[in-house]
């Protein structure tokens, strides 16, 4: 391979998609680390001396919680200032926050220090993860991009479980180590993020909506690893500047989003987008996954009543159990469609929190005879919950904003509080949210697999009804014949221009390509003779 004076080292085609995961996966690896590393953290005896909070339930939750409004905050800042930098700078300047944050977390030693350095890192976290599925998204193959997004969550995954085995086995280690050191090897991917994202290529379409075309050819032809003058890497150029047209005439600005703008002034529909992919966000936070990724341990100890030491060990052994579920989503992303994969494990976690919110009533209940019985059994549906969830809720949510939302528009603090004040009915709150979630997904989300990112602006240009289900376009888990139809054209238009470019053509789609062009030229030709006898 030739590294001198190539550019991204000589990567082109599929070992260029490849690094860009890489980088992306690093970044959800990171943020799943964040998620789970805080939860073994905050039962351990010497962070909760050194900081002076052991019982103190309500500050406990504010230090673990506050992350996420520095995630809220990072991801405001993305959505604001990400069209103007680009995915690739928006990353690293995320990075570099989350690298201040996470000096300030292992280096605390007051609550004030540690409140500053949750925030700091939840903005540079908030920033990368808002941008990271983008970019992803922005950066491959419709037929690869879901696939390539739910890997990336599944790394989120392998970060989560990695951090409950660090800080299992970082709870053996006497003194400050034992929680300074699990937050401080955040450091080994912020690292990986500074030697990969800076040489890799920035979003095609980001650059198409900055008018910077060339660029953006050259790009698009290097991750198809063909020549600019293919016909299929004109298709895409002429299919992402239609859109990134169209969406400058129908444009929607902030203030009309709140207002509520409808008609012309909505565009593309922007603000239905906008809503789909912040409900799918919503749903994924509110469907019980923050009660156990940040606090599992602790639900252990005090709905179940483990100790220390075997909550740890749980809460490690599920993240591995969870890892393994989660990879089912890779090959059935675009078999089943999001849809259903939403429909089904909703309607699962909704069946486990149930059971969970059924056994722990009877674990609390005065005098029944088999408390620590029904305990110990619910923690198989806590397991079960996290398989569901991993299959269905833990990627789609952030592949469907990044699919859903068009160009310009890409960019828990109660759990240890309602455990002790709600007993076994705080688990009643996640039954009747991801009940509710199935009709939801059902009725309202069309289906986004197998389409490229146009197919879907495409979709909200020509379909206004808000109810999906009885629409075929909108709820098919396989790409459209109307789609294909639409792009085999254009290619065919495109490979007419000279005999390398139908070449190009023949080679991507076939003989039938090859044929129906013929056919074309000879139509053409023939009007032509008509018209000069």
């Amino acid at each position: 391979m030739k590294f001198k004076g190539e550019r991204y080292f000589g990567l082109r085609g599929g070992w260029l998609t490849f690094w860009i995961t890489v980088a992306c996966a690093t970044d959800m690896t990171l943020f799943g680390y964040d998620q789970g590393v805080f939860g073994g953290v905050i039962v351990t005896n010497d962070f909760l001396d050194t900081l002076g909070i052991r019982d103190n339930t309500s500050l406990i939750s504010t230090v673990t919680a506050i992350y996420d409004i520095g995630c809220l905050v990072g991801a405001i800042a993305a959505f604001v200032f990400g069209d103007f930098l680009g995915r690739k700078k928006t990353i690293l300047i995320g990075t570099t926050i989350m690298s201040v944050g996470a000096i300030l977390q292992f280096s605390a030693f007051s609550v004030p220090h540690m409140i500053v350095g949750r925030i700091v890192a939840g903005i540079g976290n908030g920033m990368n993860t808002a941008t990271a599925p983008p970019w992803q998204s922005e950066t491959s193959q419709a037929a690869w991009r879901g696939k390539l997004i739910v890997i990336e969550l599944i790394m989120n995954i392998a970060g989560f479980s990695l951090s409950n085995w660090v800080t299992f086995g970082f709870s053996y280690v006497p003194g400050g180590a034992a929680w300074r050191v699990p937050l401080a090897l955040q450091f080994i991917f912020i690292i990986i993020l500074y030697l990969t994202v800076p040489w890799l290529p920035e979003s095609p379409r980001w650059l198409v909506m900055k008018g910077r075309f060339d660029e953006a050819e050259v790009i698009l032809a290097d991750l198809e690893n063909t020549e600019t003058e293919d016909p299929y890497v004109q298709t895409q150029m002429s299919e992402i500047k239609f859109a990134a047209d169209y969406e400058k005439e129908h444009a929607v600005r902030i203030r009309d989003l709140i207002r509520g703008k409808k008609g012309d002034q909505a565009g593309t529909c922007t603000t239905r987008r906008l809503i789909l992919g912040m409900g799918a966000q919503f749903m994924q936070q509110f469907s019980g996954i923050n009660v156990t990724s940040y606090y599992l341990p602790t639900v252990l100890i005090e709905s179940v009543g483990f100790s220390e030491k075997m909550a740890r060990l749980l809460a490690a052994v599920n993240s591995v159990s969870y890892l393994l579920f989660s990879t089912i989503g890779i090959p059935n992303v675009e078999r089943w469609g999001r849809r259903k994969m939403l429909m089904y494990a909703a309607a699962g976690q909704c069946f486990c929190y149930l059971i969970i919110t059924v056994m722990i009533h009877y674990t609390e209940k005065p005098g029944y005879p088999h408390g620590t019985e029904t305990a110990k059994a619910s923690v198989a549906f806590f397991f079960l919950y996290y398989v569901f969830f991993g299959i269905g809720f833990q990627g789609v949510p952030w592949l469907y904003p990044a699919e859903i939302n068009s160009l310009s528009m890409k960019n828990k603090e109660i759990t240890p509080i309602g455990i002790r004040s709600l007993g076994w009915k705080f688990y009643i709150i996640w039954t009747v949210f991801n009940g509710a979630f199935v009709p939801l997904v059902y009725l309202f989300y069309p289906e986004t697999a197998g389409r490229t990112l146009e197919d879907i602006d495409r979709y909200f240009m020509e379909h206004s009804n808000i109810l999906v289900f009885r629409d075929k376009t909108a709820t098919s888990a396989k790409r459209p014949l109307e789609y294909i139809e639409h792009e085999e054209t254009q290619v065919r238009r495109h490979s007419s221009v000279n005999a390398r470019a139908a070449s190009m053509a023949v080679e991507r789609y076939g003989e039938r390509m090859s044929v129906t062009g013929q056919a074309d030229g000879d139509e053409k030709e023939k009007g032509v003779h008509e018209e000069t006898v």
